[in-house]
């Protein structure tokens, strides 16, 4: 029987990896479950996952490359999340420990939240609710209809044509900017990101962390926008120069934006941008509803059962280097392996 180490926290637990999930993985082998409230060192996980076959884990702690050193019976690591820039695949390969990942099932969760943030934004839902509940009577302040307005999508992926989808509903010109994609609906209009910049109403930033993608809403990109544009990220922090953003809104460059990712841990909101009396912000909760947080812990379920049954899972990341699922496979299933 395998031995499965769930480093999911209780808390955790109850937010991104439910008893359905939690059921269905402990049909698979024997799962230590991590009862540690406070969030793990990569340190602490190689002490608690000593002697398993697979680590199910989410964000946090990052799997370095001591962890793999040091784990000579680690199969296979799973992450309960699309991004795995926190794990040192290298380090994996060079030990024969496969790595998955997740898919993304959180693309109504985020762009229903990026929807939300632009009501929020445009009718300053937010600032008359802290007045009221400081006992102050809000000022009665002219909003702004999301019909008619541009939309500027910088990052066309699974979130971002979700949105795009749900905008052309609500009557907003659409503008995509996203070198790399493909776009067929006529009323999604490609443009290059300076021209998304200088048109939009609402800027929002849904491209992937990489190399390419760090800072690029940076002082230049804040200066073109428009004075009365509001800016969105609910993509990485990775991708925004925060020290720009806060200029910017200091002085009046955009009038207000949106987080709910930034480059505090686990890529929350900055406390000072999220305390800014122009900012809205949510600690990383945009894919946090209960289908986006199922849907990517019945990934790891799937992913573990096909690696007890000694398959290669969706979701794998270095399949060619996982020489240790064979050795899983031979220990579980002699007969096969002969």
């Amino acid at each position: 029987m395998a031995i499965i180490y769930l480093a999911y926290s209780p808390q955790t637990r109850v937010n991104y990896y439910g008893e359905r999930a939690l059921t269905r993985l402990q049909a698979l082998g024997e799962v230590r479950l991590n009862q540690s409230e406070v969030a793990l060192t990569p340190i602490d996980l190689v002490r608690e996952a000593a002697g398993c076959d697979i680590i199910v884990a989410p964000r946090i702690p990052a799997a370095t490359a001591e962890l793999f050193d040091n784990l000579p019976q680690l199969v296979a690591y799973c992450r309960g999340a699309v991004d795995i820039r926190t794990i040192d695949v290298a380090a994996a390969s060079r030990n024969g420990v496969l790595v998955t990942h997740a898919t993304p099932g959180f693309a109504a969760s985020v762009a229903e939240w990026v929807l939300a943030a632009m009501f929020d934004l445009s009718r300053n839902i937010s600032d008359a609710v802290l007045d009221y509940r400081n006992g102050i009577v809000p000022a009665v302040r002219m909003g702004r209809e999301l019909r008619g307005a541009t939309l500027g999508v910088a990052g066309y992926g699974t979130i971002g044509q979700y949105l795009c989808r749900i905008a052309q509903a609500l009557g907003m010109k659409v503008l995509v900017a996203d070198p790399y994609a493909r776009i067929d609906d006529p009323a999604q209009v490609a443009v290059d990101f300076d021209t998304l910049l200088a048109t939009s109403d609402y800027v929002v930033c849904l491209a992937p962390a990489n190399a390419e993608t760090a800072h690029m809403f940076n002082t230049a990109a804040f200066a073109k926008m428009q004075a009365s544009a509001f800016f969105i990220n609910a993509s990485r922090g990775e991708l925004v120069d925060e020290a720009a953003l806060l200029h910017a809104l200091d002085h009046g460059v955009i009038t207000a934006c949106a987080l709910d990712v930034g480059m505090a841990p686990d890529q929350m909101p900055s406390p000072q941008l999220a305390r800014h009396p122009r900012v809205i912000a949510t600690p990383h909760i945009g894919g946090l509803t209960p289908q986006a947080a199922e849907h990517q812990a019945m990934d790891t379920v799937n992913q573990v059962a096909a690696i007890v049954a000694g398959r290669m899972p969706e979701g794998a990341v270095n399949a060619d280097q996982a020489t240790r699922l064979l050795r899983l496979l031979r220990l579980l299933r002699p007969s096969a392996a002969t």
